[in-house]
C-alpha cells in the first residue's frame, strides 16, 4: 500500500524545509493541524495575545531581516484580526507570508464555525491572495508565497488552506514538489548613463534614499555613489541609517519637518534624485520640491514612477544594481569634477544644517516640566548610543518627536508605522526586535492612547522572558487629534482626545513587570539606567506637556479631515 501523508504535515515539511525561524501566530482550530506537526521541530511558534500583534511581529521581521515574515492565524475573526497588520505590511513593502486556516469546502455555506470569504477581503491588501484547494499542491503553493513575498517590490502574500485540504492524506508519490529561490537586481546600464549626465549638468543635487535601498541591500553602493559625486543624501523610511547620519554627506532625515536643512535643501535643489522612495505625504506629495527641478525617480515597480509629480527621468530598476552601473561610470577624473562642483552646495546645506538643529536645542533641553517631549525624545536618544541599539517609535505626535531627534548611524535599528500610519505597531515591533536581537537593547517610545491597543503584549514579553523598556509620553490623550482640532475647529472634542493620568507603569507591575513614574525630566536618564540594569520588562510612564504642539498635528489639521 502507498504510503500516505496529510495535508498540514505538507504545509509543516514545506515550512521546516525553507528553514523558517519564527511563525506568529494566535492558536486556533482550523489551523491546530499545521501546529500539531510543527511542534518540537526548528520551527518556533511565537504565540501572542491577538492576531494583529502577530502580523507586527511579523512585519517587524520581515523589514529586519530583509526575509519573508511569516504569520497564522486561524479562520473569521482570527482573519479579520489580522487585516490592519497586513495593510501595514502593503505600505510598507515589507516581506509577509499570513498563513491562514478556513472552513473546509464542504461546509461552505452551511453556516458552519467561523466561516466567510476570506480571500476576496484581503486580496486588494496583498501582491498576491492563494487558496490552495488540493492537498498535492500544498508544496507548490507555499514555494509560490515565499517567492511572491521576497522578489521585485517586497509585499504581503496571503496563503489559505481550507481545514480539510489540510486533514486529507494523499499518497506521497502524488505530491509535487516547488522550490525557487531569487535573487534579481536588474538594471538600466542606458538610463544608468543618462542620469551620470544629468548630474554633471546640476549644481544643486539631492538624492534621497528610502526602503528600497535596504530592500535591496544597497548600503556599499548608496556610500560609494554619493561619495564619488559629492552629492547630498537625505534618507528615508527603512533607509536610515544606510549611511551614518554622522556622514559628512548625510543630512539625516528626509522628511521636511526633521529639524535641519531638508526643508532648505528642497526649495533650492535642480535635480532630486529618488531612489527606492515614494512621493508621498512625506514630501507634501511632491509639492514641496523645487517647482523646476529635474527629477529621476528609480523604482523597481513600474506603476509607481510619477505619482504626484513629473517625472523627467524615470528608470524601473533595483536600486543595488542601478547604482552599482552609476559607480562603474564615474571615473577619477569625473569623480574630481563633480565634487568640486558641489563643494559650495555641500557647505550651504552644512551651514543650514547646523542652524536648522540650533531653533531646535531648547525644546532638546527643556527643563520644563511637564516634560517637553522632545526632551524625552533626546533623552532616549542619547541613551541608547551602543551600535546594536534599537529603537522603536509608536503614536501619533510621539512617533514624530523621535522621528525627528532619532540619529542613525547604522541601518536596521529603527522602526515605526511608516506611510500607513498605523497605531499600536509598538509592542509587537519591540518584541519582535528582541526576539531577533536577544543581546541588543531595545526601547519603545509610545504615546499613553497607542499603548493600549495591544497592552496584553506586555504579559506576553514577560512570559517569553523578553526585557524590552517601554517609555510612555503620557500626554493624557490623543495629542495628535486634540491639537489638530484645536487648530482646525479652535478647540478639542473632549470624547476622542482626552484619557486623562492613568498609572500603566503600576499596571505592567501587576502583571510582573518594573514600573517607573517620571515627572521631572531629570530623572528620565536614571530611569532609563535602572530598568534596563533590571534585566526585566519594564515601563517608565513620563509625564509630557499635553499642549506642546507637533508639526505633524499642524499637518493633519490642513489636510481636510475636517469640515470647512
Amino acid at each position: 500500500m502507498a504510503e500516505t501523508i496529510t495535508g498540514a504535515e505538507l504545509v509543516a515539511q514545506a515550512l521546516i524545509e525553507r528553514k523558517v525561524d519564527t511563525i506568529f501566530s494566535l492558536s486556533g482550530g482550523h489551523i491546530t493541524p499545521i501546529y500539531q506537526y510543527l511542534e518540537g521541530s526548528d520551527v518556533k511558534i511565537f504565540d501572542t495575545r491577538h492576531e494583529q500583534s502577530a502580523l507586527f511581529m511579523a512585519e517587524a521581521w520581515g523589514k529586519l531581516t530583509r526575509k519573508a515574515g511569516v504569520a497564522m492565524v486561524t479562520a473569521g475573526p482570527g482573519f479579520t484580526n489580522a487585516l490592519t497588520g497586513v495593510a501595514s505590511a502593503y505600505f510598507s513593502n515589507t516581506p509577509l507570508v499570513l498563513i491562514a486556516g478556513c472552513v473546509g469546502l464542504d461546509n461552505k455555506e452551511k453556516l458552519d464555525l467561523q466561516d466567510m470569504f476570506q480571500e476576496p477581503v484581503i486580496k486588494p491588501m496583498v501582491k498576491k491572495a492563494l487558496v490552495c484547494q488540493k492537498t498535492e499542491r500544498i508544496n507548490e503553493y507555499v514555494d509560490m508565497a515565499f517567492r511572491i513575498a521576497q522578489s521585485g517590490r517586497p509585499g504581503p502574500v496571503y496563503l489559505e488552506f481550507p481545514i480539510d485540504v489540510l486533514n486529507t492524506p494523499v499518497q506521497k508519490d502524488a505530491v509535487r514538489y516547488f522550490r525557487t529561490d531569487m535573487e534579481s537586481n536588474p538594471a538600466d546600464s542606458a538610463k544608468a548613463a543618462e542620469l551620470i549626465q544629468m548630474v554633471r549638468k546640476a549644481r544643486n543635487p539631492v538624492v534621497i534614499a528610502g526602503t528600497g535601498v535596504w530592500q535591496s541591500h544597497a548600503e556599499d553602493e548608496l556610500k560609494g555613489f554619493i561619495e564619488k559625486t559629492g552629492m547630498p543624501l537625505f534618507t528615508s523610511l527603512s533607509g536610515r541609517g544606510t549611511v551614518s547620519d554622522e556622514h559628512p554627506l548625510c543630512f539625516e532625515g528626509a522628511v521636511a519637518v526633521r529639524p535641519g536643512c531638508g526643508f532648505a535643501a528642497y526649495i533650492e535643489t535642480d535635480l532630486i534624485i529618488i531612489l527606492g522612495s515614494r512621493i508621498c505625504l512625506y514630501y507634501l506629495f511632491g509639492d514641496i520640491f523645487n517647482p523646476a527641478a529635474k527629477i529621476v525617480q528609480v523604482d523597481i515597480k513600474p506603476e509607481e514612477i510619477g505619482r504626484n509629480r513629473s517625472v523627467d527621468l524615470p528608470i524601473v530598476s533595483d536600486v543595488k544594481g542601478l547604482l552599482k552601473i552609476c559607480n562603474q561610470l564615474i571615473d577619477d577624473e569625473l569623480e574630481e569634477e563633480l565634487q568640486s562642483i558641489f563643494a559650495p552646495w555641500i557647505e550651504k546645506l552644512t551651514t543650514a544644517h547646523k542652524e536648522g538643529k540650533e531653533m531646535s536645542q531648547n525644546d532638546w533641553q527643556s527643563e520644563n516640566i511637564p516634560i517637553h517631549p522632545l526632551r524625552l525624545a533626546r533623552e532616549i536618544d542619547e541613551f541608547m548610543n551602543e551600535r546594536e541599539d534599537i529603537v522603536v517609535a509608536d503614536g501619533g505626535d510621539t512617533t514624530t518627536w523621535m522621528g525627528m531627534t532619532r540619529t542613525m548611524t547604522r541601518p536596521g535599528r529603527y522602526l515605526d508605522y511608516g506611510i500607513f500610519g498605523s497605531l499600536a505597531v509598538g509592542l509587537p515591533y519591540a518584541n519582535a526586535a528582541k526576539v531577533l536581537n536577544p543581546d541588543s537593547r531595545v526601547c519603545l517610545i509610545t504615546g499613553d492612547g497607542s499603548v493600549g491597543f495591544n497592552f496584553m503584549e506586555f504579559e506576553t514579553a514577560i512570559r517569553k522572558n523578553l526585557p524590552i523598556v517601554v517609555v510612555i509620553s503620557n500626554d493624557l490623550g490623543w495629542g495628535m487629534i486634540r491639537h489638530s482640532q484645536e487648530l482646525r475647529i479652535g478647540h478639542a472634542i473632549e470624547n476622542g482626545t482626552f484619557i486623562g493620568k492613568v498609572e500603566y507603569h503600576k499596571m505592567v507591575e501587576a502583571i510582573g513587570g518594573k514600573g517607573f513614574f517620571v515627572e521631572d525630566p531629570k530623572d528620565i536618564k536614571p530611569a532609563l539606567e535602572e530598568a534596563f540594569s533590571s534585566k526585566k520588562v519594564c515601563c517608565i510612564n513620563v509625564m509630557t506637556d499635553p499642549t506642546t504642539v507637533s508639526p505633524a498635528s499642524m499637518m493633519l489639521a490642513n489636510v481636510g479631515a475636517y469640515k470647512a
